[in-house]
């Protein structure tokens, strides 16, 4: 998930009898699948929690343009360039219908950035490894963007409206960036002794931080519970990692690749892979800041927003002239 540990109200969900009459409309609207528009009344704390998750989604989107675009100059042949460049787009496209629905929220993306910018708003802790070969490029498409797709599939039900319809363009584009990293695992797997280790050691270093991405277990948290009687989410983080494991796996193995952990097994009683223990201190580690590709990261943003500021600047004072432009016109 591109949204991971997002907080919402702190406490348990309501039932209809504790909530205000406005409230109670509010729920038995999302209960009958009818979607929040920005004008309707929704609770402060769906709003901020939706301002949270969306604009942490955008940021990652934005961030995860990094990794990727320092192998478009690099990449193979022409026609592998001009894929990842489309690819690369995409995610600035992304980032910006993402920017634009939690804007309707009312939020600014200049507040968003700058939260973004002091630390205090994150983003996916995936973005934040290095990608040291070709391979890694064919990985992140696989792995990362297919651990998306789990995730924001159903984020095409999200009870807001924006935000659902924002995902349908969002998913079309990601499920070409999955087959386009698993067409290099592919060639890779498929090439000479040397090729196919590269593609071995580019599963071995992402896919635990691929499954990761998911977040840890949510079972028990106040705050998935709540965003999920709230439908903004849809399904657990457990949920949706068992099932990006079992169609995973087979993928894998239909390349000759092996994946990293000598604990999974197929459980015929629960018809998916059993898998071992995830590295927890890690995945906060990387949150915290600590991660092998933090600074830079984040440095990389710091230096485009600062590079760009002569434009918003130029733009700003553009629209405070163009209404007396008008008037003399007139």
């Amino acid at each position: 998930m591109y949204a991971q540990e997002v907080k919402s109200t702190g406490a348990a969900p309501k039932s209809l009898a504790d909530m205000s009459a406005e409230e109670r409309a509010f729920q038995e609207r999302i209960d009958a699948d009818i979607k929040i528009e920005p004008k309707d009344f929704m609770p402060e704390g769906y709003r901020k929690t939706l301002i949270r998750q969306i604009s942490q989604h955008a940021h990652s989107e934005i961030v995860g343009q990094l990794p990727e675009g320092n192998w478009i100059t690099r990449a193979p042949t022409l026609e592998r360039k001009m894929i990842l460049l489309a690819k690369v787009q995409d995610e600035a496209g992304h980032g910006l219908y993402l920017y634009c629905a939690a804007e309707t929220l009312g939020v600014s993306r200049d507040e968003m950035t700058e939260q973004l910018l002091s630390g205090k708003a994150k983003y996916s802790s995936i973005f934040n490894y290095p990608t040291l070969t070709w391979a890694d490029i064919g990985a992140i498409g696989w792995l990362v963007d297919g651990a998306a797709i789990m995730n924001q599939v159903p984020l095409q039900r999200c009870s807001y409206g924006p935000y659902a319809r924002a995902m349908v363009r969002i998913c079309k584009e990601e499920s070409f960036h999955q087959r386009q990293g698993y067409a290099i695992m592919m060639k890779l797997a498929r090439g000479t002794d040397a090729q196919r280790e590269m593609a071995q050691d580019a599963l071995d270093r992402w896919w635990w931080p691929s499954l990761m991405m998911f977040g840890p277990s949510d079972g028990d948290s106040v705050h998935s519970a709540q965003s999920m009687a709230w439908k903004i989410k849809q399904n657990s983080n457990d949920e949706l990692r068992q099932k990006f494991v079992n169609e995973t796996v087979p993928q894998a193995e239909y390349l000759g690749l092996k994946v990293p952990d000598p604990d999974l097994r197929w459980n015929e009683a629960k018809q998916g892979y059993d898998f071992g223990p995830i590295d927890w201190n890690e995945f906060h580690e990387v949150l915290k800041g600590n991660g092998p590709c933090n600074a830079e990261r984040m440095a990389a943003r710091r230096k485009a927003w600062e590079d760009g500021r002569w434009f918003r600047d130029g733009l700003t004072a553009h629209a405070r002239k163009a209404p007396a432009r008008k008037m003399a016109a007139e």
